[in-house]
């Protein structure tokens, strides 16, 4: 059977409640874009993609799905909003087909077949890029990578700022996560203290029954920022990011044949990133950052 979305993007409980109350107050992207953050650029600035002629295009149909927040998800007011909504609409815009593009949601399990069926011409909803995928799909270059992050109690104390002070340290992880695998590679001097979920790890690291704990960073910067953490922890070191481990990012899936477009995606992915309009959609959805 194939695996979708990576255990690492799956949102549920006080991570999704926390999403959906910081995505909708627009103050936080204020704060921001004062701390300097920002998304890294995953197109080399000295490539250039050629934009494809898309005269004969009749339309381009995005599928998604609502239950992904922030990437995509129904506002309070029943629209399908999120940054992979938002993305797209940008594509369109950058691509010069706006009045051609439609953006529909489907049951995330339905996706595939829906994009083999010729009921859409591209997916945009956190997939993650497999081997069984690629035999049957095109996928766009990436345009977000979600990295694995530290989170330490400030009450822990910890010599210096990167994690090589955390040696010696009771540092939590989820057990079977590829979390765990990861950092048991990067940080060998760091002995892991296995969970059997993430609840539980960050229960344990609130109470200070651990002094750190090594997650994804997407889940992680929410509830750092949320009241669910009171205040105890803070993001520490990273961001580290890991093709084997953590997958090949966020990307577009297509049909074998849409080369074309697929080409006209990647340019207009390089081209958001270039500009700042990628920029300007990752501060209005991760207001406290993933890196």
């Amino acid at each position: 059977m194939v695996q979708f979305r990576p255990a690492f993007l799956a949102l549920r409980g006080i991570f999704v409640l926390c999403l959906f109350s910081v995505v909708l107050l627009s103050a936080f992207s204020a704060f921001a874009q004062q701390s300097g953050l920002s998304v890294p650029l995953l197109f080399d600035s000295r490539e250039r993609l050629a934009k494809p002629d898309l005269s004969s295009l009749v339309r381009l149909r995005f599928l998604t799905s609502v239950d992904f927040p922030p990437f995509n998800f129904t506002d309070q007011n029943g629209k399908l909003s999120g940054f992979n909504v938002d993305l797209a609409r940008e594509i369109c815009t950058e691509l010069e087909i706006a009045d051609k593009c439609q953006i529909q949601a489907l049951p995330f399990a339905d996706l595939q077949k829906a994009l083999a069926g010729l009921q859409g011409d591209a997916v945009i909803a956190g997939l993650a890029v497999t081997p069984e995928l690629r035999r049957e799909f095109l996928f766009s270059r990436p345009y977000l990578m979600l990295p694995a992050r530290f989170v330490r109690n400030v009450g822990a104390s910890v010599a210096g700022t990167t994690a090589t002070g955390l040696a010696g340290h009771s540092v939590g992880v989820v057990k079977g996560t590829v979390h765990e695998a990861m950092l048991a590679a990067f940080f060998p001097a760091i002995k892991a203290q296995p969970f059997d979920n993430k609840e539980a790890l960050l229960t344990a690291l609130k109470e200070r029954k651990i002094d750190a704990a090594f997650a994804d960073a997407l889940q992680l910067s929410f509830w750092v920022a949320s009241s669910a953490s009171g205040k105890c922890c803070a993001l520490f070191d990273g961001p580290y990011m890991s093709e084997h481990f953590l997958g090949e990012g966020m990307t577009i899936m297509l049909r074998q044949n849409d080369s074309v477009l697929m080409a006209a995606i990647d340019h207009a992915l390089a081209t958001l990133s270039r500009n700042g309009r990628l920029q300007e959609i990752y501060l209005r959805y991760f207001p406290y950052g993933l890196y």
